[in-house]
């Protein structure tokens, strides 16, 4: 993309559920913090919020032109919100901050200074999470940590989708497509000149988190199966295992009933691996299936969203 004076220094990509507590008071904030970077643009992604999230996003908008938003015509999950924000940014950079405030915006200046230095993507690195449970930050800490040892890249620990990136980074990012989408996983992959900043993450100012258990369990699952086969080799390799040790097993029956007149016994045992092994089978199909199932999704070809409504968004 050709650069002009119509383009914005900066973007910021901010995708909303449910967060009509909280929408005027990050414009504030944001609009404060950056008012020192040039011309900047927010774009609002509504993923089928219920409340009067997209209404006051419709009020802000009215107020100031440089607030623009486009509204999904369901909820399509953050991930996609994301990336439809991405789709359409226009500015030399393009920052992504959620709209619950744990992000704070004042640090959004500290990223472009990084960026300013030459690289093209700046990630902001939790170093305290204010506000959250113990079990929160032990899942966390033990997910970041086994995907950066499953992918065969390095993936950074203890961040989040709340970074900066440059234009060049944001052109490659946006042709890739694929439908399950782990996007700070999806940026990583990339490459370029990456780095990191500290931050001290700050409890949610209103409202809920939007992910619940299910929903982190099913990013988790999306952040493995894109960027790693070792779960279809596990269960690969499991299965030989098992197969080596049942064959053992029976040719210990075999040389027991032949050379020996002692009685193999054990029934309760018998049925004790037969249930064990049943459970790895089905375990093993269960692994095979997800990767098949997302294969699946993929050919079909869907769009990864649909926009109901825009505004100020070019066509």
């Amino acid at each position: 993309m050709a650069l002009s004076e119509n383009i914005p220094a900066l973007s910021v990509v901010i995708p909303v559920f449910n967060e009509e507590d909280n929408v005027d008071l990050l414009y504030q904030r944001l609009h404060a913090a950056l008012s020192g970077l040039g011309s900047v643009e927010y774009i609002f992604v509504n993923d089928g919020s219920q409340d009067e999230t997209l209404p006051r996003v419709r009020a802000l908008r009215d107020r100031d032109p440089s607030v623009k938003y486009l509204s999904f015509s369901r909820n399509f999950g953050h991930q996609v919100a994301v990336t439809a924000g991405l789709d359409v940014a226009l500015g030399r950079a393009v920052v992504i901050i959620d709209a619950d405030l744990q992000d704070p915006p004042e640090v959004i200046p500290e990223l472009y200074k990084k960026f300013e230095e030459g690289f093209d993507v700046v990630y902001a690195v939790r170093s305290q999470r204010r506000g959250e449970g113990f079990l929160k930050k032990l899942t966390a800490k033990i997910f970041y940590r086994l995907l950066r040892f499953l992918t065969g890249f390095s993936i950074p620990v203890d961040v989040g989708d709340f970074r900066l990136m440059s234009r060049r980074s944001i052109e490659v990012f946006n042709k890739l497509r694929e439908r399950h989408r782990y996007v700070r996983g999806m940026v990583s992959w990339l490459g370029f000149r990456q780095t990191g900043v500290s931050y001290i993450r700050d409890p949610r100012h209103s409202g809920e988190t939007k992910y619940s258990v299910g929903k982190m369990f099913k990013l988790a699952t999306d952040g493995i199966t894109s960027f790693s086969n070792v779960p279809l080799q596990f269960a690969g390799h499991l299965g030989f295992w098992i197969s080596g040790g049942s064959l053992f097993y029976i040719l210990y029956i075999v040389a027991m009933k032949l050379f020996t007149d002692k009685p193999v016994i054990g029934w309760a045992s018998t049925m004790t691996a037969i249930i064990f092994f049943g459970g790895i089978q089905m375990m093993t199909l269960g692994v095979i299936g997800e990767y098949i199932g997302r294969i699946s999704d993929e050919v079909k070809q869907r769009p990864i969203y649909i926009v109901a409504e825009t505004g100020g968004i070019a066509s």
